[in-house]
């Protein structure tokens, strides 16, 4: 997955909390933007993408932060320095970055992201969800991507998307619904014979709770989903904002205004009410998979 933003990397969750706090501070200062950023000695733009936490703030400048916008009360300086420290060391240590040599930043900034998630809603038009491929499917696809040249290279890819499986059989599991377009089902990823065990894995992983598939069959003809897949990603925390990535024919990109989100959410709405019933989908899966039999 290369993506690219339409201002910049994506935020983690933690980062866009104190970006959040520090935003309600500066203004409660009654600084502007500029104003901060000569305080700071520093550039508009760092002000910017500090508080929209898509940069990680350095403890020296949320202290020059922190004194320019005259917040003296000691708890919130503890409790803001607390939360910046362990955005820092979410970024450093995520399991992901051991897989920097094949990994792209926005990958890993993407998989950072939905390691924090407690939700995602998908849409796919040509390919099973990377949460739900399996390992033979998943080889398939990256090969096919011709991204990746060496065998070492394709299977550190397999073992990362396998990682990244992890979240739906955890302790506090994600919560997965993804609509699928009937094309899903019959592209012949792999051959006959990973066809059939994909589609067999995907009847499994639709019995689990924290799953939900859906199929958009041909016959609901055109829709608005069709142009492209894409991922909502929800979060856990009180406030956060859901976060978009969406495919078009020049790229991904990445959309945080609550504006561009509420027009995907409307657009998954909208796949999902057309799509088959859960029930129905698993019918449908299951008639792909006897047909996928080798």
């Amino acid at each position: 997955m290369h993506t690219k933003s339409a201002t910049a990397n994506p935020s983690t969750v933690l980062g866009r909390q104190l970006g959040d706090e520090l935003r309600r501070l500066r203004e409660a200062a009654g600084l502007t933007t500029t104003q901060a950023a000569d305080a700071l000695d520093c550039t508009k733009g760092k002000i910017s993408r500090i508080e929209n936490g898509r940069v990680a703030v350095r403890l020296p400048d949320l202290t020059a932060m922190l004194h320019a916008y005259a917040v003296s009360d000691d708890e919130v300086r503890e409790r803001l320095t607390s939360l910046a420290r362990k955005a820092n060391r979410r970024r450093r240590e995520g399991w992901w970055n051991q897989y920097g040599d094949v990994l792209a930043d926005t990958y890993r900034d993407y998989i950072a992201l939905e390691a924090m998630a407690g939700s995602i809603r998908t849409f796919q038009a040509q390919l099973v969800p990377g949460l739900l491929q399996t390992p033979e499917y998943i080889r398939a696809v990256t090969v096919a991507s011709r991204q990746w040249q060496s065998a070492d290279e394709i299977e550190k890819f397999v073992q990362v998307r396998l990682a990244r499986q992890e979240r739906l059989y955890s302790d506090n599991p994600l919560q997965l619904w993804a609509v699928v377009s009937e094309a899903v089902l019959l592209q012949q990823v792999g051959g006959s014979h990973v066809m059939n065990a994909q589609l067999t894995h995907l009847l499994a992983s639709s019995e689990r709770p924290n799953v939900t598939i859906q199929v958009l069959p041909f016959s609901r003809g055109a829709h608005a989903s069709m142009f492209g897949p894409y991922v909502v990603l929800g979060f856990p925390e009180e406030g956060a904002l859901e976060v978009v990535l969406a495919d078009n024919p020049s790229g991904s990109m990445w959309l945080e205004r609550e504006t561009d989100v509420s027009r995907y959410q409307e657009l998954f709405d909208a796949a999902r009410t057309s799509a088959l019933s859960p029930i129905e989908s698993r019918a449908a899966i299951h008639r792909r998979a006897k047909e996928h039999q080798p």
